[in-house]
């Protein structure tokens, strides 16, 4: 998935137009918030995999692809959306390279974002 678009930069545009006037703080303060969440959701779904938990290692994927979404990281939306698939239709097997993608794309993601809004 390297030659997807990293960040949608119309969604962080549509995001800007919400608040137009504050120097991007509503969007550092998001960005912060989804480095924190994603983070934390991907700790899970290393947890969830080794217990061989299903039902909430994909729905942990499925909270990934939203924020993402949210966000404009269409590379990880889309790393999530294969996984989320992947698990629904054959289970926990063989979904290691998935996850190792989705890290890599939030590697990706947060570079990306990092350089759209440098911390002050």
């Amino acid at each position: 998935m390297p030659d997807s678009v990293v960040i949608d930069l119309q969604a962080i545009e549509d995001l800007r137009a919400l608040n137009p006037a504050d120097q991007d703080e509503f969007l550092r303060e998001l960005v912060g918030i989804f480095h924190a969440d994603t983070l934390a959701r991907i700790a899970e779904l290393d947890t969830h995999l080794a217990a061989g938990d299903t039902d909430r290692f994909r729905l942990t994927a499925h909270s990934i692809k939203g924020s993402a979404s949210n966000l404009g990281a269409t590379a990880l939306q889309h790393a999530a959306h294969e996984l989320e698939r992947r698990t629904l239709q054959e289970g926990l097997a063989g979904v290691a390279p998935l996850l190792a993608g989705l890290k890599t794309e939030y590697g990706r993601a947060q570079l990306e974002l990092g350089r759209l809004f440098p911390s002050p």
